[in-house]
């Protein structure tokens, strides 16, 4: 009996290990439910959705996007104060800064946010990533995994192996304030 129930025990954490380990660190309920959150309080700060705030477009580049628009500043997210990085990504069929300033909802293909949030991931500064789609729902990876939480940690692609890239220490790309 003994040799069965320890065989069980350990059989069962073995497979509890598999799964842990073949789960990516992003996109599970948890962080799902925390970038709606993010959503409704960047909606409710004007950086995203209608009454957005525009800054000026400029030329980007893959994967964001030929036309970007940055804003950032400071959001309290479920009681969590932190820096976010929003970054509308527009593309299609006669894209341009004018044809976006113009008319930014023809052209919107998706948006994507950094927010920090302390001791949420400290291997990767504490950013929460996540991208949108135009209407505030998750695009999702090939694999339908919803693109929230730690994006692709420990990946040779994704949001946090590109931005690991970046000078200095933040994870930013052309923002030295968040150090």
């Amino acid at each position: 009996m003994k040799t069965t129930l320890l065989g069980s025990i350990g059989i069962g954490l073995i497979a509890t290990s598999l799964m842990a380990w073949a789960q990516p660190p992003f996109g599970g309920e948890e962080d799902i439910a925390y970038a709606e959150a993010l959503w409704e309080t960047m909606k409710d700060t004007n950086l995203v959705g209608e009454k957005r705030t525009m800054s000026a477009p400029y030329t980007g580049q893959h994967p964001h996007g030929a036309i970007l628009d940055t804003m950032d500043g400071e959001i309290t997210v479920e009681g969590t104060t932190g820096p976010v990085i929003v970054k509308r990504n527009y593309g299609g069929e006669g894209v341009s800064r004018e044809a976006v300033w113009n008319d930014p909802d023809q052209y919107l293909g998706s948006v994507t946010v950094m927010f920090q949030r302390e001791g949420y991931d400290p291997d990767n500064n504490d950013w929460f990533w996540a991208k949108y789609l135009p209407d505030g729902s998750l695009d999702t990876n090939p694999e339908g995994r919803p693109l929230a939480g730690r994006v692709a940690k420990g990946m040779e692609q994704g949001c946090i192996a590109c931005h690991s890239t970046a000078s200095g220490d933040d994870l930013v790309f052309g923002h030295d304030r968040f150090q």
